[in-house]
């Protein structure tokens, strides 16, 4: 402990105990995956109490000793990656690095029933394919990249790229959600942020991305779109969002990325193209086979790997 009162050492760097205590927090949250009324009794049992939200959510049985340790480990580190004095230096030892923000902290919108319902029967079809895209890894840097397709909008594309974004990120693992629709985003409005910088900017000036954090999910990060642009297909094909993706896989143990419709535009080929393997959606009695045709042809010469498809019935 340092000398101040109000702060603690974590590698090396005073942190202040407010810092610590809220990643703390959101660890505890999303390793023992607490509901809101849990939540909601231990903050109320820590005015009464004085005890810190670990303590108290430890004298509620509501979490064991080996979570609260494991939610303290992670804090510490997170912490320390996100502490300048740490994680810039190491950033600006790499050529061209991209350096990551969180700028906002969104939530999940209700629509999105993995963030709050575990049980729900969706939730655990998408925790199912969660799992089949799992065992189709093969460790690879490459694999780490999965770009979300449909031939049309309203095909719960952007749904979906979001789900599997929060259930991936349950695991414990780094995740990033990229919304790649810079002609009609959606993904800073399931996450509840609406936000003046995102991928368009960072690709038009060459600027480092800003990420959304989000509450109760410690291991996700959005990069939303942004204020729309005039020229995304531009912005897309060139060599910044190559070079992006390339410094995410690094970063990150999972990248999803939601596109723009197939049929409507290009930018999803090219898109396909980068992430070199793609998931595709269409939705129940909505999607028309010939627009699955026509968005299988023009994926040949992109030379991505399909991985999959799913009937979505969103």
């Amino acid at each position: 402990m340092s000398a101040d009162p109000s702060a603690q050492s974590i590698d090396g760097q005073t942190v202040p105990d407010t810092d610590a205590d809220e990643e703390i927090r959101e660890a505890l949250i999303a390793y023992c995956r607490l509901s809101s009324e849990g939540v909601e009794q231990i903050d109320s049992a820590m005015q009464a109490s004085g005890l810190s939200f670990t303590e108290e959510a430890l004298q509620l049985g509501l979490v064991t000793p080996k979570e609260a340790r494991q939610a303290h480990t992670w804090a510490r580190e997170n912490i320390a990656r996100r502490n300048p004095h740490v994680i810039e230096q190491a950033v600006r030892r790499q050529i061209n690095a991209v350096t990551v923000r969180h700028t906002v902290m969104g939530k999940p919108s209700p629509r999105l029933l993995p963030a709050y319902d575990l049980n729900n029967p969706h939730s655990e079809r998408v925790r199912a394919l969660r799992t089949e895209l799992l065992l189709l890894n093969d460790g690879t840097r490459e694999s780490r990249c999965l770009g979300i397709l449909s031939p049309r909008s309203g095909e719960g594309r952007s749904q979906l790229a979001a789900e599997l974004a929060i259930v991936f990120s349950q695991l414990g693992r780094r995740t990033l959600l990229v919304d790649a629709d810079l002609r009609n985003p959606t993904q800073h409005q399931l996450f509840c942020a609406d936000v003046p910088w995102g991928l368009g900017q960072a690709l038009a000036f060459g600027e480092p991305p800003h990420l959304i954090g989000v509450e109760g999910l410690p291991f996700l990060s959005v990069l939303p779109a942004g204020p729309r642009v005039a020229n995304p297909l531009e912005l897309i094909s060139g060599g910044r969002f190559e070079s992006l993706l390339k410094h995410s896989r690094r970063d990150y143990d999972f990248i999803l990325i939601d596109t723009p419709p197939v049929t409507h535009y290009a930018d999803a080929l090219t898109i396909a193209a980068v992430a070199t393997r793609v998931l595709l959606v269409g939705r129940k009695q909505a999607t028309p086979y010939k627009d699955l045709q026509a968005m299988l042809r023009r994926l040949g010469p992109t030379q991505t790997r399909i991985i999959g498809a799913v009937v979505s019935t969103f």
